[in-house]
């Protein structure tokens, strides 16, 4: 019987097995259908292919076909932890392998279209195992700067869970462990809103290393952090208009689920070296076949995904279009191969 159940073991769902397991919990790893290779290691003894590490004791790792298995006593929790264009699948697993309400806690990042609006992935979840089964459950989201690779080596790492309170608390004592440093929040949209766009925003902010390399140094070898920061400040700024306009706390956009987020995630990864390529004025679909078509880029993704929608919500004047300078830039270059441009002209007004 595990206690905790993890569905997906990439590299943040598997991360996540140290803090479940370090108070002594039992821990079903359930892979998906491209987790083979992984799944193969763990139940080797070997360390996790992608984290460098070997999970803790009380961990064991499942194909997918186990799941029914698995879920078939039902845990205390079960961490969702499939990337976002999975979420439809992790859905039809809980739709078949669910008998009564069981906390979900997703760590999955992104936000669905929906009827000239934005809902984050949670609601959807709940919505839609709802519609399909009648059972209502109590579905979370964390938020936060979480480096997977960290928190794997049991690095200290701070972050927010957010959702129905009775859950969070339940989830929060489950996953205690001392360099887990987790606090409750109420903001479920806000914290989600962050969590998804940090990685859209990150791309603008990673483009001023490819304008850098293309203008080189300064001959007194100044760099561009000042155009760095001006950029990652003005991110800010645009996603605390979208929070509000969602119903969701700003002070999240200035906390960890928003600035501290956003900081880890410009720091490096696909995001950055993406928002690196358009910087170097490659545009979007050249940059995407020819450096990283084997990637999954969340925040180019996340402009293919909501580019019409934010575009339909500022013509429709649901959102100040003047307000948005840089997400409109963005979505420009990701879904129109435009170049990305830093118009410094339409900042800080």
């Amino acid at each position: 019987m595990a206690d905790v159940v993890i569905l997906g073991a990439g590299v943040m769902g598997s991360a996540m097995a140290m803090p479940a397991a370090h108070g002594g919990a039992q821990v079903a790893l359930v892979g998906t259908p491209l987790d083979g290779a992984i799944i193969q290691a763990v139940r080797g003894g070997q360390a996790h292919p992608r984290l460098k590490i070997a999970l803790p004791d009380g961990v064991e790792a499942h194909a997918a076909d186990d799941l029914a298995t698995v879920m078939r006593t039902p845990p205390r929790l079960v961490i969702l932890g499939v990337s976002s264009p999975g979420v439809d699948w992790a859905i039809d697993q809980l739709v078949e392998t669910l008998r009564m309400p069981v906390p979900v806690l997703m760590i999955t990042k992104g936000l669905a279209p929906g009827d000239g609006r934005i809902e984050v992935l949670p609601q959807r979840v709940a919505r839609e195992v709802e519609r399909r089964t009648g059972i209502r459950l109590p579905v979370m989201a964390v938020g936060g700067p979480c480096i997977a690779g960290e928190l794997a080596a049991g690095r200290d790492t701070s972050i927010v869970v957010t959702g129905p309170g009775a859950a969070v608390a339940d989830a929060l004592a489950l996953l205690a462990a001392p360099y887990y440093h987790a606090r409750a929040s109420t903001d479920l949209i806000g914290v989600e809103f962050c969590a998804a766009f940090k990685n859209f925003y990150a791309l603008a902010v990673g483009a001023v290393a490819g304008v850098l390399e293309v203008g080189g140094a300064a001959v007194n070898g100044g760099q561009m952090h000042n155009l760095s920061s001006s950029v990652f400040t003005q991110a800010l700024r645009e996603l605390a208009v979208l929070v509000a306009q969602a119903g969701g706390d700003v002070a999240s956009v200035y906390g960890l689920p928003g600035a501290g987020d956003l900081y880890v995630t410009c720091l490096a990864g696909r995001n950055s070296r993406m928002g690196r390529l358009l910087g170097l004025g490659l545009p979007y679909s050249r940059a995407k076949a020819e450096h990283m078509a084997e990637d999954t880029v969340e925040g180019a993704q996340l402009a293919l995904d909501l580019g019409p929608t934010l575009e339909g919500m500022m013509g429709s004047g649901a959102l100040a279009a003047a307000e948005l300078p840089l997400t409109r830039a963005v979505v420009d270059a990701v879904c129109r191969d435009q170049a990305l441009t830093l118009d410094f002209e339409r900042f800080h007004r």
